[in-house]
């Protein structure tokens, strides 16, 4: 749903304030409200963030694990702007705190996140699986996951030359990702958002 009929800069997307608590994507200079997701959508983001947050703290990485906090500037074909707020982002913690003092997001000319994830919501599914993942192909993002608890599938998809290369997995499939190969987890359980 866009909400904005005049289109706004990245600039002033990030000092939009409307008076409520309401998050928005800016896509093409338009503000596009986040939906809230399904009870089942937080319990699989919150899941898959503890996971990264363990995984990250087995292997010593200095990473962070983070959930719908960060922004990532997209590119646009047009003269507007779009920046993208994943459900999980997974970072190097010095880039955050580089953030420190400006809005959380990792412009086009910056360092991309070494992973993005995205649970599809009916009102989403559309932007996860194809405007989102040529953002964040073009973006040279290594890694996204599609996370689809309506299809009951996991869509890895890793970048090649600003494209991604992908694999559906499903039910009992084991996740195979190179940022994080130990991760020994089933679809299933991602999907159920518990071990």
């Amino acid at each position: 749903m866009t909400v904005t009929t005049k289109k706004l800069t990245l600039e002033e997307y990030f000092f939009y304030e409307d008076g409520t608590d309401t998050r928005y994507e800016l896509v093409d200079g338009e503000l596009v409200a986040m939906s809230l997701g399904t009870a089942r959508h937080g319990l699989i983001v919150n899941f898959l963030t503890d996971q990264f947050k363990s995984a990250i703290a087995q292997t010593r990485q200095p990473w962070l694990a983070i959930h719908s906090v960060l922004g990532v500037q997209s590119p646009s074909r047009r003269a507007w702007q779009t920046s993208r707020i994943p459900d999980i982002s997974i970072l190097p913690l010095a880039q955050m705190e580089a953030m420190d003092n400006r809005e959380a997001v990792i412009t086009i000319n910056e360092t991309p996140p070494l992973l993005v994830v995205e649970v599809v919501s009916p009102s989403t599914k559309s932007d996860d699986y194809r405007s989102k993942r040529g953002e964040y192909g073009f973006l040279n993002i290594p890694e996204y996951w599609i996370v689809d608890p309506l299809e009951e599938k996991i869509t890895l998809c890793s970048v090649d030359n600003l494209l991604y290369d992908s694999f559906e997995i499903r039910g009992s499939d084991r996740i195979q990702s190179p940022t994080f190969p130990d991760f020994d987890l089933t679809v299933a359980q991602i999907l159920a958002g518990k071990r």
